[in-house]
């Protein structure tokens, strides 16, 4: 980040990325990515922030419970979680060391295309999430 307090091209990338992963992925509806200490590190909008930073502490406790489940299961990594609900559902996947990102979708969308479009997403924007790009989004997401 430079010493103006501007945003880096890196988090003005990863921020696209995230909501043009929203815009042009059907039933999608709403994207956050989450640090590994449970905080909101992006937030695709459309999403209030309080209801983001909420479903941000809930993500890191699904990744924590898996994590935890997988040691115990010797089930070699958590990959994605998925879970179903009435009206939708909640992808959960790794986006590199140290952060999760969170879908939520309708019950339109093509669950199988969802999850293949987020392995694209968490392979462009993975590599970008550096500890100190992670913070400056962190520091970002407050504002």
């Amino acid at each position: 980040m430079s010493d103006d307090c501007s945003t880096s091209p890196e988090a003005e990338n990863f921020n696209w990325l995230l909501g043009a992963f929203v815009e042009d992925t059907p039933g999608v509806l709403y994207t956050i990515a989450v640090s590994s200490d449970g905080l909101l590190v992006a937030n695709s909008g459309g999403l209030e922030r309080a209801s983001a930073e909420q479903l941000g502490a809930v993500v890191s406790g699904l990744v924590s419970l898996a994590q935890g489940a997988d040691r115990c299961l010797e089930g070699d990594g958590v990959e994605q979680m998925i879970i179903e609900f009435g009206n939708g559902f909640l992808f959960v996947t790794s986006l590199g060391a140290s952060a999760a990102l969170a879908v939520l979708a309708d019950k339109d969308g093509e669950i199988g295309l969802i999850a293949y479009e987020m392995t694209l997403l968490v392979a462009r924007a993975g590599p970008v999430l550096t500890p100190d790009v992670i913070a400056e989004l962190k520091t970002l997401a407050r504002v």
